[in-house]
């Protein structure tokens, strides 16, 4: 069921009401839906096991799969993340001084006893301090314990979906993937529209483990240093570094091989390829009529009941020679930004029409197109 966060009259405001409903569901160990700026998350109580356990559950996510914890805006974030890790480094701060609130996710060495099903059993544990408006009215209802109710410091939120398939960013997605039996917070469709950047703080240096809205650049910009790679870092990172510090990654959400796959299978293509495809698929249309009209012994049955090609979803910022009515084509932004906002949502309206394959025209191989490189890519794998 879903429930809306605003109330629209002379101005938007959040309904406390449903906030308050939703944080008492959430202190009696429910799962909920909840909006953030990125994706929905399926959200509950980061340091109650059994109801981050449901999550798992629901999700059917691997149980040693990280979750992402949230933490209220108070003070920047800084008590949440104080509660969870044990050590921020410097450079964290500045990361946290720079982006937070915001679709920036810090690995961080975890206390020992908290968030521990959360961590996914790790000794390190992924915090965010969103900023989406509703999520951050949750969160602060929850640090604000009333009639003696227990503080809830974080709400672990994985994206509210199955484990693998297409991210939500409407309350809408995560009906369509949970059903009426969960309630969502509905706090409008998701700024962002993919998932955060992941920033692992374990090993002495910034390392990107995920890649997203916050680029690269703007890490290094915030703290001074250079953000390596996983592979960089095992290569160019001091010997006394890797010795102190390790030198395997945290696991973290979202860095499987294979992962945010809608139903179609999907192909990334440069804009020659996709051309030539298109116009393979239209030669093989005619080639199959002339054989059709040339064979008297064919039957107007059979002929109706012959194979057909596949309706095929084509996505691309160029235009294209498109001569057949069984391809849908959507047009690609030419901004990357808006292109993330829209992505998820392209992906699941594909599905819905019913296609089976879906070509994408791959990316620019910039910065700014890094986290939708990244999307498009680990959804065709």
């Amino acid at each position: 069921m879903i429930f809306s966060a605003y109330i629209f009259a002379d101005g938007v405001e959040i309904a406390p009401g449903v906030i308050a409903t939703f944080s008492r569901m959430i202190r009696e160990g429910l799962i909920v839906g909840v909006p953030t700026e990125t994706v929905y998350g399926l959200g509950a109580d980061a340091d109650l096991d059994v109801a981050v356990g449901r999550i798992f559950a629901a999700k059917q996510r691997p149980a040693d799969h990280p979750l992402i914890v949230h933490v209220a805006a108070f003070d920047g974030g800084i008590s949440g993340a104080a509660h969870y890790a044990s050590r921020v480094p410097a450079f964290a701060q500045q990361l946290m001084s720079a982006f937070w609130p915001g679709p920036l996710t810090l690995i961080l060495p975890r206390k020992p006893g908290v968030a521990t099903v959360a961590a996914g059993g790790q000794n390190s544990i992924g915090l965010r301090c969103p900023s989406h408006p509703v999520a951050q009215a949750l969160l602060k209802n929850l640090r604000s314990p009333e009639g003696g109710q227990l503080v809830v410091w974080g709400i672990a939120a994985p994206s509210a979906n199955k484990f693998g398939r297409v991210s939500p960013t409407t309350a809408a997605h995560v009906m369509d993937e949970f059903g009426d039996s969960l309630a969502v917070l509905d706090g409008g469709p998701c700024d962002m529209g993919i998932e955060s950047t992941i920033i692992d703080c374990t090993r002495g240096v910034p390392v990107q483990l995920r890649p997203g809205s916050i680029s690269r650049q703007q890490v290094q910009e915030a703290c001074g240093l250079k953000v390596l790679t996983d592979a960089e870092f095992v290569e160019q990172a001091d010997a006394q570094i890797i010795q102190a510090q390790g030198s395997i990654a945290p696991r973290a959400s979202g860095t499987l091989a294979s992962h945010y796959a809608p139903n179609a299978k999907l192909r990334l293509m440069d804009l020659k390829s996709l051309q030539s495809a298109l116009d393979m698929l239209e030669e093989a249309k005619l080639n199959g009529r002339r054989v059709a009209q040339k064979s008297s012994a064919v039957s107007a049955v059979e002929k109706d009941t012959s194979p057909k090609i596949v309706h095929i979803a084509v996505y691309a910022r160029n235009r294209l020679r498109i001569k057949s009515d069984e391809v849908i084509f959507r047009a690609m932004p030419q901004s990357a930004a808006q292109v993330a906002h829209e992505l998820f949502a392209v992906l699941r309206e594909f599905d819905a029409a019913g296609v089976k394959l879906i070509w994408a025209e791959t990316p620019p191989d910039t910065v700014e197109w890094e986290g939708v490189r990244d999307r498009l890519g680990r959804a065709s794998a």
